[in-house]
């Protein structure tokens, strides 16, 4: 976290007690048990990349760019698309790791953060190694789970926020216009296992984007008090707010002093900074509440699963012409290729419109069946989106597992990559539309494809109609 003029006086003067106010509809979904054991073990490996390069991971130093590179490794095995991005600073080359699960609709991104370099005088490991870990941990959590988000999930690994908030603000400022517009929250994590911790949730609500009081529930709901705290300028969520994208997040306390009342409330010591080595060699390993960053890490996850899928509207996809040639089925399987019988005009399950379809699954028996298309997207579009709707129904009685699936893929010669699986837990009956961006294949022939797995149990239906691929 960067010092600021209200350097010796945050998280005092400018706290105000939370108010529990009703919750939005974002937390719906269970929220998860994030390891405390894998994020200290990730804050192991921090320390141990500081220790083996001059004891510190400042931006400009070989240790800031191996933490980078470890980061990155981690994400990759995950599944994630991953993206080292560099940029120039006072103190040399930085770098952005930004995170992608390639799964859910582009059109609306929740983006996690943290910034990963420490300052030059020690490993940072609560500031903010904390954060980086326990935002790293969410994103394997979530890659490990099953999930299958609605919005599309983005992490953010921030270089240089000592030197000023330089890598957060170069992400968003190089963000065409149209890109920074559908970010819908930027959730901020920055020293989350003070040693002597406080409970404070951002106070940036603005467009009544609901989820500061989501964090302040989720907390309230785990008999954790909080306060509302606006830490201003001080970490990477500025950079976001500043261009009137929503913020959320939470902190554990700096150079601040915990007052009597807060010592009553939270435990710890009163009279005495949160953190007494903020931005000092001592901000080691050993500078960890764990129960703090117990409870933090929790909230992320809470933050990360319920707002993946909350429903922002629908995308709005290019209107330009459709590239898929019989894109409803209608002439049958015409133009599609795949397991024979999957165009079907078959009563037993309706179509969007008209009366063809594509029907994977349906059958109880293992199985395997998919469907696709050809079709070439020009280098010269600015914007190609794939649509899609699908009904799923279902025999499985269970709420928990997973035994069918639908894969929505992309083919691009000996890639294949899956935009977004449903399975039996996705059961809908009535036609729901789904939206990929699909503008990183211009230039390219790709093969749509929808690939279908059954068990020897229930049967599960995958529904597909009217298919569109446009551009402008």
């Amino acid at each position: 976290m960067v010092k600021s003029p209200l350097y010796g006086v945050l998280g005092t003067a400018l706290v105000a007690t939370a108010v529990l106010v009703p919750t939005s509809a974002a937390q719906a979904v269970v929220s998860p048990d994030i390891s405390v054991t894998n994020t200290k073990a990730h804050l192991d490996q921090l320390q141990s990349i500081a220790t083996s390069n001059g004891g510190n991971r400042y931006t400009g130093r070989p240790g800031y760019l191996a933490s980078a590179n470890w980061v990155k490794s981690k994400l990759d095995t995950a599944g994630y698309t991953t993206t080292l991005q560099s940029f120039s600073t006072s103190a040399g080359t930085s770098y952005n790791v930004i995170a992608e699960w390639p799964q859910g609709d582009a059109n609306h991104v929740v983006m996690t953060g943290s910034h990963l370099d420490s300052v030059s005088s020690g490993p940072g490991i609560n500031d903010n190694g904390s954060g980086s870990a326990g935002v790293l941990e969410t994103a394997l959590a979530y890659a490990a789970s099953g999930q299958v988000p609605k919005n599309r999930l983005r992490f953010g690994f921030w270089g240089a926020e000592e030197l000023g908030l330089v890598g957060s603000k170069y992400y968003v400022n190089n963000l065409p216009a149209a890109e920074r517009a559908k970010i819908e929250l930027y959730l901020n994590f920055d020293m989350i296992a003070s040693p002597n911790p406080g409970y404070f949730v951002y106070d940036d609500n603005p467009a009544g984007n609901g989820a500061r009081d989501d964090l302040t529930s989720y907390f309230t709901s785990k008999s954790v008090q909080t306060e509302y705290i606006d830490v201003q300028g001080r970490s990477d969520h500025a950079a976001f707010r500043s261009l009137g994208i929503p913020t959320a997040g939470t902190f554990a306390g700096a150079e601040g002093i915990k007052t009597s009342a807060q010592a009553t409330k939270w435990g710890g010591t009163a009279n005495t900074a949160y953190d007494a080595c903020y931005h000092r060699s001592c901000d080691t390993i050993s500078n960890l509440n764990l129960t703090s960053l117990d409870r933090q890490i929790d909230a992320i996850g809470h933050m990360v699963w319920n707002y993946a899928q909350k429903d922002y509207g629908p995308g709005t996809p290019p209107t330009g012409p459709n590239l898929l040639q019989n894109p409803g089925f209608e002439s049958g399987a015409v133009n599609w290729t795949g397991t024979s019988g999957v165009v079907t005009n078959s009563s037993s399950k309706p179509a969007h419109a008209g009366t063809y379809k594509a029907w994977l699954g349906g059958k109880g028996v293992t199985s395997t069946q998919n469907t696709g298309q050809s079709v070439a997207i020009p280098a010269t579009v600015t914007a190609a989106s794939l649509t899609l709707w699908i009904r799923i129904d279902t025999n499985e009685t269970t709420t928990s597992t997973v035994y069918d699936t639908v894969k929505v893929q992309v083919v691009d010669g000996a890639t294949t990559t899956t935009l977004a699986t449903y399975s039996n837990l996705n059961k809908n009956t009535t036609y729901t539309q789904k939206t990929f961006n699909v503008l990183a294949y211009k230039g390219k022939t790709i093969t749509v494809k929808f690939l279908g797995a059954e068990d020897s149990s229930l049967q599960t239906s995958f529904v597909v109609d009217d298919v569109a691929l446009t551009t402008s």
